[in-house]
């Protein structure tokens, strides 16, 4: 098993973590979006990472690999079985990835991936900007919604995997949850980042 895409990815994180919690591994080939190795190209048409290669079965997109992962290894289960659970989990997998990732990685964007591979200078204003009038509002939420370790139910799951892993991005741009104003967040978010599926994540390579 091959995957495509580098370690600073929040979408890559999200497979290795669960890699990582089923026993299993794939050889981590950390290229960015867009790159032309052919292989890569095979496997994500559209250049986007995550992409997997398993033995010769293709498929891009962290959620439908996510979904494949589970199918082939379904021990320990990252997606609940009972309905309203499994409903819940799956809502926070595209909450992660279409409402918070364009907000919370605003400062890695400027402070990190402007300045180092687009040589670009990085927009403090734009930074400030989703800290002030867009972070809040995905704080707010989450906080309303953590009542004990896990997001859904009481197993770790793809809701904590999606929701948890732009957070090492916030802090790798030097940026943390307030615990005086989102204490279970804050909390949460410092728990999950120690599970040791995380752990193996974090260490994955960012760069060829």
């Amino acid at each position: 098993m091959k995957l495509y895409g580098t370690g600073y990815s929040p979408y890559v994180r999200k497979v290795l973590v669960a890699l990582a919690e089923k026993g299993q591994s794939a050889e981590h080939i950390p290229l960015f979006f867009h790159d032309p190795d052919p292989a890569f190209q095979a496997a994500s048409p559209f250049g986007k990472i995550p992409a997997l290669d398993d033995d010769g079965f293709l498929l891009a997109d962290s959620s439908a690999i996510l979904h494949y992962i589970e199918a082939k290894y379904p021990t320990p289960a990252l997606v609940p079985t009972e309905a309203k659970a499994r409903g819940r989990a799956i809502w926070f997998d595209k909450f992660g990835d279409t409402e918070m990732f364009p907000v919370i990685i605003v400062p890695f964007f400027e402070r990190m991936v402007k300045p180092t591979l687009m040589k670009q200078p990085g927009d403090e204003a734009a930074v400030a900007k989703a800290m002030n009038e867009g972070f809040p509002k995905i704080y707010d939420y989450l906080e309303s919604q953590i009542d004990g370790p896990y997001l859904v139910g009481d197993a770790f799951s793809i809701a904590d995997i999606s929701v948890a892993t732009c957070f090492h991005n916030l802090h790798l741009a030097g940026e943390k949850v307030d615990a005086g104003r989102w204490p279970k967040l804050a909390r949460y978010v410092t728990e999950t980042l120690a599970r040791p599926s995380f752990v193996t994540a974090l260490a994955a390579r960012t760069n060829p």
